[in-house]
C-alpha cells in the first residue's frame, strides 16, 4: 500500500555517508521530508554541519575507510536512538582522471579509490546488520553506478569498485536473508548525474583531451538516450524507495538510473 510522501519512512532511522553535498544531501532531505530521522556523516566538518543543521538532521564527521569510526559512529546512533533501520552507503570518490586506463593507474591511485568507494561499503555493512537485526530489520542501499555494467577504461579504478559494490551488495543481500536478520540490501546505479563531483570530472576530462568543457559535457550528453543529465532527486527518491516498506520484498537487486545509458552497452 502506498503511503503519503513524508509518511513513508516516518520514525525510521536513517544514516547517509557522504552527505555533505550533491547525490548524499539529496538523499538526507528527501529522507527528512519523507519522515525519518536522518544521520548525515562526511569527511567535511564545517560544511556537513552546516548542511545537517539547515535541513534537521544530526551529523558525524566520519572516514567511511576507517572501521573504529563506523563503530563510534554506530554505537553513538544506537545510544541516541536505540535503532538504525536504513543505511546508505553513499559516500565516493570518482579518482583521477588523467592517467587512469588499465596501463597507466598507478597502484596508489587504485588503492585509493578502492578504500573509498568498496572497502567502505564492506565495513558500512559488516557493522551496520547486527545494529538493524536487532532494530528488527532494515534496510541497506548501497551506491553503485553505470560504471559497473559497462567497460570504463577511462576511469578504470572507478569502475571496478562500483563493480565490487555490485557483488557485495548480493553477497550481503543472501546472507541477511538466510540468516533471518530481516535486512534486505539493494543497490543504485546512477548514470550522469550533475554534481559537483561530475563538473569535475568533465573539467580534468577536456583538459586532457584540450578541448573546451563545454564540448566535454556534450560529448556525455550524446550518450544518454532520454537526453538529458540526471539531476541527484532522482536518485534520492529511488533511495526512499527502496528504504520503504513498499520494497519489502525486494532484496540482492540493482537499480539503474542512468536516462538509458545502459542501452548503449
Amino acid at each position: 500500500m502506498l503511503l503519503e510522501n513524508n509518511q513513508r519512512v516516518k520514525d525510521k532511522v536513517a544514516l547517509i555517508t557522504g552527505g555533505g553535498s550533491g547525490i548524499g544531501l539529496a538523499i538526507a532531505s528527501v529522507m527528512i521530508e519523507a519522515g525519518a530521522k536522518t544521520i548525515i556523516t562526511d569527511i567535511q566538518a564545517e560544511p556537513g554541519q552546516r548542511l545537517a543543521k539547515e535541513i534537521g538532521a544530526d551529523f558525524f564527521q566520519q572516514d567511511v575507510s576507517n572501521e573504529a569510526r563506523w563503530i563510534d559512529v554506530l554505537q553513538q546512533i544506537n545510544e541516541k536512538y536505540g535503532r538504525l533501520d536504513i543505511l546508505v552507503n553513499n559516500a565516493g570518490i570518482s579518482g583521477k582522471a588523467l592517467g587512469t586506463d588499465p596501463e597507466t593507474t598507478s597502484l596508489e591511485e587504485w588503492q585509493k579509490v578502492q578504500k573509498i568507494n568498496s572497502d567502505s561499503v564492506f565495513l558500512g555493512c559488516k557493522n551496520a546488520i547486527n545494529t538493524m537485526r536487532n532494530s528488527g530489520g532494515g534496510s541497506i542501499i548501497n551506491m553503485s553506478s553505470i560504471a559497473s555494467i559497462v567497460a570504463t577504461p577511462f576511469i578504470t579504478s572507478y569502475g571496478a569498485s562500483k563493480a565490487a559494490v555490485r557483488q557485495l551488495t548480493m553477497s550481503v543481500a543472501m546472507h541477511c536473508a538466510t540468516s533471518g536478520s530481516k535486512v534486505r540490501c539493494n543497490s543504485v546505479h546512477p548514470g550522469q548525474i550533475k554534481t559537483p563531483m561530475l563538473e569535475k570530472l568533465f573539467l580534468e576530462a577536456s583538459n586532457q583531451a584540450g578541448i573546451p568543457v563545454e564540448d566535454m559535457e556534450q560529448n556525455f550528453l550524446g550518450k544518454i538516450p532520454l537526453g538529458e543529465f540526471g539531476e541527484p532527486n532522482d536518485i534520492a527518491y529511488m533511495v526512499l524507495f527502496l528504504a520503504s516498506d513498499e520494497a519489502k520484498h525486494i532484496t540482492g537487486a540493482q537499480f539503474v538510473v542512468d536516462g538509458g545509458m545502459q542501452l548503449n552497452g
